[in-house]
């Protein structure tokens, strides 16, 4: 079963889906109009590579500090929560129990993120990681 919708199998999930790494194609299902949807993806993308870049300059100043690779991120709201993994993305109803179903699921089907994250998300979609980006 594709995790997004083992994710919207769990109750409390308000939306899951993916993104490409380039933020221009996304999928997903659950309460979300397709607009919201898109700019979910464009913010779920440019976190992952801001998170990214943070756990870099925090491993520059402490070499193996256990931080990098960044294997995701999560923020809470008052009402909702967000929580991503490589590519993909869950809006969940902030629950008890809840975050902990959900990021189980995510960890267990997403694996390891590797230490080059574009290249380890280009791989994801099916792309030649040894061919030259420029």
């Amino acid at each position: 079963m594709h995790i997004v919708k083992q994710l919207m199998a769990i109750p409390g999930v308000i939306a899951a889906g993916e993104f490409a790494y380039r933020g221009d194609r996304f999928s997903y299902e659950g309460a979300l109009t397709a607009e919201f949807a898109r700019m979910a993806s464009i913010l779920c993308r440019s976190n992952t590579v801001n998170v990214n870049m943070q756990s870099e300059i925090f491993d520059s100043f402490a070499e193996n500090c256990g931080y990098k690779p960044a294997q995701g991120w999560i923020v809470r709201g008052a009402q909702a929560t967000v929580c991503n993994i490589g590519n993909y993305f869950a809006f969940i109803e902030n629950r008890p129990e809840l975050l902990n179903d959900v990021m189980t699921i995510m960890r267990a089907k997403v694996g390891d993120i590797g230490d080059d994250l574009l290249v380890n998300l280009y791989a994801r979609i099916g792309g030649d990681v040894k061919e030259a980006l420029y």
